[in-house]
Formats: C-alpha cells, sequence, structure tokens
C-alpha cells in the first residue's frame, strides 16, 4: 500500500473542505479544486482527511491524490514561497503591479505577466521572492522566469533558485586559442 497515501491530512483551522466528484479546499489564502480520480475516495473525519483506494489497480493514484489534496491544503492556509536569485553584472529586476521587468543582458527588457494568485516582491533588485497558494502555478512562474536567462556554468551569471549550487567549468586555454 502506498505510504504516503497512507498518512492522513490535518485540516488547520480556518480551512474548509467540500468533498464530490473533485476536493474544493477553502481557506483564507484562496480557494484550490483537487479532482479525484475513479477508485479513490477522500473521507473526512475529525478535523483530518484520508484518502482511500478501492484496488491495487489504483495505487499509483492514491499517493498522487493524497500529494495534491495537502497541497492544496498547506496553500490555502499558509501558501508557499519560491525563491530566485539574479546573478550578472547589469542583471536586474523590477516590478509594478503584476508586471515584472527583467534586464538580463539583451538588447531590450523581457516583461513577464504574473498570474492571478502569484505575487512578486525583489530586494536589492537582484533578489526575487514569489508567493502564492497554487503550489503547480507558482513553480512554473519561477520556472519561466529561470529559463529567460538560465546559470551560465562558464561564468557563473543569469538566474537561478535561491541556494541551487553551481558547478563552475573552466573554459578554454592554450596555444590553439588565439
Amino acid at each position: 500500500m502506498s505510504r504516503i497515501g497512507k498518512k492522513p491530512i490535518v485540516l488547520p483551522a480556518g480551512v474548509k473542505v467540500q468533498i464530490g466528484d473533485r476536493l474544493e479546499v477553502t481557506g483564507p489564502k484562496g480557494k484550490l479544486t483537487v479532482p479525484i480520480p475513479e477508485g479513490i475516495s477522500v473521507v473526512q473525519a475529525a478535523g483530518k482527511l484520508e484518502v482511500r483506494r478501492a484496488t491495487d489497480d489504483c495505487a499509483a493514484l492514491h499517493g498522487l491524490t493524497r500529494a495534491l489534496a495537502a497541497n492544496a491544503v498547506q496553500g490555502v492556509s499558509a501558501g508557499f514561497t519560491r525563491e530566485l536569485d539574479i546573478m550578472g553584472v547589469g542583471y536586474r529586476a523590477a516590478v509594478s503591479g503584476n508586471v515584472a521587468t527583467f534586464t538580463l543582458g539583451y538588447s531590450h527588457p523581457i516583461e513577464v505577466l504574473l498570474p492571478e494568485g502569484v505575487s512578486l516582491t525583489i530586494d536589492k533588485q537582484t533578489h526575487l521572492v514569489l508567493k502564492g497558494h497554487d503550489k503547480q502555478a507558482l513553480g512554473q512562474v519561477a520556472a519561466n522566469m529561470r529559463a529567460l536567462r538560465k546559470p551560465d556554468p562558464y561564468k557563473n551569471k543569469g538566474v537561478r533558485y535561491t541556494g541551487e549550487t553551481l558547478r563552475k567549468k573552466v573554459g578554454k586555454t592554450g596555444a590553439g586559442a588565439k
């Protein structure tokens, strides 16, 4: 049996759950829905959610559904945070409303429209903090921002996740390069 699927999900105060053909989780940060596949059932009892499966044929969906439900509960109660760092001389970012503007060494600034439910704050023009209640949307926005200028292993420049380690490669040297 799935070890993750067996774990109960503790519902924090202020989080309401409606169970139907999909799981609707509402909390102080927002509202999220989680699809419930066939063969999987969700039961609410004593302030906890339990995900159960009918047969072993849907074992993979058991853990997946439980993980998605747990992410939804955590998102609407506490939210998620993703941090990015911009490395490089002259590389910076600015935000106004829901539009982020990046200067990353290209001939033009790049504008990124932030989706609803994702907020961005910038410290010292090079440290970005993304916050939101939907873990998937937040991760996708962070990945899109990182893809604007991926970290360069030769010069250590680009947009990277905070704490991401990057191996610096040695460039070409020798008599052949003139």
